[in-house]
């Protein structure tokens, strides 16, 4: 067993929006000894809605994180799938009194000793960075990610300008969320994972992400990534939250 220290953060910015709908967490619980949780959800459908529906992941994913242990679950990933399924119909069964249709984005991380567990749904992203060396990037499910699966690279083209944010995969929409899966282990010291919804990562390349995170602390990256996004973002910014959990010597 490798012999390090996990340091984590949040952060999140309003942006330039009247509404705060991102939402971001990093959970511990007694029925997971040595694991950390971190989520992070953007909500969507109207002003009401989209932050509901975000409030129902964390809501969901932290009383599951509480009350599930992972031998009653059959593993972490299937905690992580048990997590989003639930808030999935919870947001669904939400919907039903209203006129709108809340979704949101789902991506959340354990980590536990040495090793790592992932899952997302939507265009939230989770990266992994091996030092200053992009390990590990989550796929953007929007209609274009859905042409290219399809096969359709031509139409995926054309999709990427004109329906970049369009969504086909979340929690809260009619049909059932695609949710996606990863983990590695064997971790080790300068292993750094960022979860972060779109009004962050639209802003910066995967390296510039990577030499962010391998060159300062979770909680001065954190600072340094919104300051970044603010400056770029010229009044025109979305709502941003992050997650940075990073493995550091002992």
């Amino acid at each position: 067993m490798p012999s390090f220290r996990l340091t984590a953060c949040t952060a999140e910015h309003i942006g330039d929006r009247s509404e705060q709908q991102d939402r971001v967490a990093i959970l511990t619980s007694p029925r997971h000894p040595q694991s950390v949780l971190a989520v992070v959800s953007d909500g969507m459908g109207g002003r009401t809605g989209g932050r509901m529906a975000a409030d129902q992941v964390i809501a969901t994913v932290t009383q599951v994180f509480s009350d599930m242990a992972e031998d009653d679950a059959g593993g972490l990933p299937e905690l992580l799938k048990m997590m989003a399924n639930e808030a999935h119909t919870v947001i669904r069964l939400a919907a039903l009194s209203t006129e709108k249709e809340p979704h949101a984005t789902f991506v959340a991380l354990i980590v536990r000793r040495d090793y790592a567990v992932w899952a997302h749904a939507g265009d939230s992203r989770l990266y992994h960075f091996r030092g200053d060396r992009l390990m590990h990037l989550t796929e953007d499910q929007t209609y274009a990610w859905y042409l290219r699966a399809a096969g359709r690279e031509e139409q995926a083209r054309e999709a990427d300008q004109k329906f970049k944010h369009m969504l086909v995969s979340a929690l809260g929409l009619s049909r059932q969320p695609t949710l996606v899966v990863g983990d590695v282990s064997e971790l080790q010291v300068g292993d750094a994972f960022l979860l972060c919804s779109d009004g962050l990562w639209a802003h910066f390349s995967d390296a510039e992400l990577a030499e962010t995170l391998a060159r300062l602390s979770p909680r001065e990256a954190s600072s340094e990534l919104v300051r970044l996004a603010r400056e770029r973002a010229h009044m025109g910014g979305d709502n941003l939250s992050l997650a940075i959990v990073k493995l550091e010597p002992a």
